[in-house]
């Protein structure tokens, strides 16, 4: 019984420890770039360098910074079963607006190779649904990141 007892507070103590598989929210917004640059199969280098360019400019970090950052956002993306762990870190720091503005950077990055294949919307799509946009939000991005690329 006591043995139970201990078995029972050693779990709880755990419990409330910080979690060692949370992610940052660096890494969590890398993650959802890699999502849509992976999406259809062909990872193109101006989607690469899209990605990279589109992280220091939001977190004002260096190079480096970033390339350690996508090494993992990379095995992450590859190893996610879903996006809600790094949806949620998102939901849980950024404003309404600063979401919108993630949706508008996966766009950024969808049309970074000059083609939208449906999968890349598809996977947006869902994105947005998790980071609580509604669906006139979604379209705007949309929208914006269309002009912007009919405008090059």
């Amino acid at each position: 019984m006591f043995t139970k007892l201990n078995q029972f507070f050693s779990q709880l103590a755990a419990d409330s420890q910080p979690k060692q598989n949370e992610v940052s929210l660096e890494i969590a917004c890398a993650v959802l770039l890699c999502e849509v640059m992976r999406a259809d199969s062909a990872f193109t280098e101006s989607e690469q360098n899209k990605v990279a360019q589109l992280l220091i400019k939001q977190f004002s970090l260096t190079e480096h910074e970033v390339d350690e950052i996508l090494q993992q956002a990379v095995k992450l993306s590859e190893n996610a079963s879903d996006f809600y762990q790094f949806t949620s870190q998102v939901n849980q720091h950024y404003t309404l607006e600063q979401r919108i503005e993630i949706v508008s950077l996966l766009w950024q990055v969808a049309y970074a190779d000059g083609e939208l294949a449906s999968i890349e919307e598809h996977i947006i799509r869902k994105i947005a649904d998790l980071l609580h946009l509604r669906h006139s939000e979604y379209i705007a991005t949309k929208i914006s990141a269309q002009s912007h690329y009919e405008r090059k």
